[in-house]
């Protein structure tokens, strides 16, 4: 049963469908910092400033979040980059078991009989 459960791991269709929902939601990290931390602050600032006083203090400071989208992206990298080296170290897995020299196939008993036959006529 463990051997079937590595069989259906190591398919391909199974690590990269993984691979697309980690990659898929560290990315959506990303795009979420990115609306959050830098987009909706412009769009509100000019908005706040031309409202007043009163809704500015209101307004979390700091403007734009430079340093969180960053770190968005950072941390997007550090996943990539650790899936690539996970892939990497399956597929040289996977090639290892590939390169592995399949046992001969054991002679069958006609065979090993008109074999006998052969050295017994030349003899």
């Amino acid at each position: 049963m463990l051997k079937e459960f590595k069989a259906f791991v190591m398919r391909g269709n199974v690590v990269d469908l993984a691979i697309g929902v980690i990659i898929g939601g560290a990315f959506g990290t990303i795009v979420n910092s990115l609306v959050a931390d830098i987009i909706t602050p412009i769009l509100l600032q000019p908005a706040l400033e031309a409202a007043g006083a009163a809704d500015i203090a209101s307004w979390k400071p700091g403007g734009m979040l430079v340093g969180k989208f960053i770190a968005s992206v950072i941390s997007f990298l550090v996943i990539a980059f650790v899936l690539f080296i996970i892939v990497k170290g399956m597929n040289a897995a996977q090639k290892k078991e590939d390169a592995k020299p399949a046992a001969p196939a054991p002679i069958p008993d006609d065979i090993k009989l008109l074999t006998e036959i052969r050295d017994l006529l030349k003899k």
